[in-house]
């Protein structure tokens, strides 16, 4: 799954995304706020981290205009004030969760996993129904029983065709959710991954809809 991490301390969003990444997540980094704003009206995150002292725009104001425009992307405040009232704000602006620096990598882990739950209408960590349901929190897969292990590739896609199950997600879409920037996407990737999904998983699974995309189907 793909993450924006809005940071500018350089050495904090370093390690972030190394360790993002070690994790299974995509990760994008910007270190300003407009390049915050620029990154969410793209589109394509499962989660945004955002520190609320970045330069040229406050991150309050990043998370006022998203919610403005109606950006529904979970977002986790993470900074080092520790003001009631700065939590407060950033919690009454829109923000999902809230999180003081330093913090455990773990502890991060499993507050984006609970954002994206809670985003799914999930109170725990199994998304779909029926013969097919996804773990988030242990990246596995059920198909009518069966538990499967998943790539963190293989998770993320199958988890943005499980968060809209029966629409049409095209190759465009499936990219944004599944590859950071700089990472070098093959014209065929997206084939190549559902190819080795419905080898693992039942060819049924993930349908093609030509010259459309891909969907899972609802219960």
């Amino acid at each position: 799954m793909r993450v924006l991490v809005a940071e500018d301390d350089e050495m904090i969003g370093a390690s972030l995304v190394q360790a993002l990444e070690g994790a299974g997540w995509s990760a994008d980094w910007v270190r300003t706020g407009p390049l915050a704003q620029s990154a969410l009206a793209d589109g394509g995150y499962t989660c945004v981290l955002l520190d609320l002292g970045l330069p040229a725009q406050d991150g309050t104001e990043v998370l006022r205009c998203a919610r403005q425009r109606g950006d529904t992307t979970p977002v986790i405040v993470l900074t080092a004030r520790d003001r009631l009232d700065d939590r407060v704000l950033g919690l009454d602006l829109g923000a999902d969760d809230y999180l003081r620096k330093p913090f455990e990598l773990r502890e991060l882990l499993a507050r984006m996993r609970a954002v994206v739950r809670r985003r799914d209408g999930s109170a725990h960590s199994l998304i779909g129904s029926g013969a097919l349901q996804l773990d988030l929190s242990t990246r596995e897969v059920f198909v009518n029983g069966r538990r499967e292990a998943l790539t963190a590739r293989e998770f993320a896609l199958l988890h943005a065709l499980l968060e809209r199950p029966g629409a049409i997600l095209s190759r465009e879409q499936l990219e944004n959710r599944i590859y950071g920037w700089g990472e070098e996407v093959t014209s065929n990737a997206i084939d190549v991954l559902i190819h080795g999904m419905r080898r693992k998983l039942g060819a049924e699974v993930i349908r093609n809809v030509r010259g459309l995309g891909w969907r899972v189907l609802a219960a």
